[in-house]
């Protein structure tokens, strides 16, 4: 065998084993893009909920805040400011956990860029505090939002009355997501890199999606 044929079928092996090798980082990052799409996200409980740094989970209605914090409160609206703090806890699931053939895998979620919306209106923007593992379990993790909203900001058109029975339906003793959505973009880390999903995600109470 010549030289020259040594070296094409050198070169050629070489080509073969380079397409294997390419063929088996596909496959891996079909196999990470597979499990991106597998989690799922809904939104949990609503808590430390403070309007205008008064605590609001114990009522239901404006009458039940004492004269020194219903004064406190018209007067920040006054100041056509009515500032709310609260954690949105927002529960997620990694269904890989090694049922149906597939591996047992930990997805760790490192960005849930998102905006937060009441009523349908979008308002400010959030996303967790820090990355975020979730077990290939099948059971719920809980990702807590802090989130910071001016109400008179985005809803001044409300009467004040109305702004106050907002916050109430949303942090009060009654508190519900029902009227709260996050549209968000997840981010999971892969051994490729960090990997976002292709699309945007409306999370609601109702259901994992």
């Amino acid at each position: 065998m010549t030289m020259h044929k040594r070296a094409a079928l050198a070169a050629l092996a070489l080509a073969g084993l380079f397409v294997l090798q390419s063929c088996a980082v596909l496959n891996d990052m079909t196999a990470a893009l597979a499990n991106l799409q597998r989690l799922r996200f809904k939104l949990g409980e609503v808590h430390g909920f403070r309007l205008a740094g008064i605590e609001i989970g114990g009522k239901t209605r404006l009458g039940q805040f004492n004269t020194l914090d219903a004064l406190a409160l018209l007067n920040t609206f006054r100041t056509k400011k009515l500032p709310a703090e609260f954690t949105l806890d927002v529960l997620a699931v990694n269904p890989n956990d090694g049922t149906g053939g597939t591996r047992s895998t930990a997805s760790t979620l490192t960005s849930l860029e998102c905006r937060f919306l009441i009523d349908d209106h979008p308002t400010v923007t959030g996303n967790i505090d820090q990355p975020i593992e979730i077990p290939g379990t099948g059971q719920e993790s809980v990702l807590p939002i802090r989130i910071s909203i001016d109400l008179l900001e985005f809803f001044g058109d409300k009467r004040y009355e109305d702004l106050i029975d907002l916050a109430l339906a949303i942090g009060g003793a009654n508190r519900t997501a029902t009227r709260l959505a996050l549209d968000a973009q997840p981010t999971v880390s892969t051994p490729f890199g960090p990997m976002t999903y292709p699309g945007r995600l409306t999370i609601v109470s109702k259901e994992f999606r």
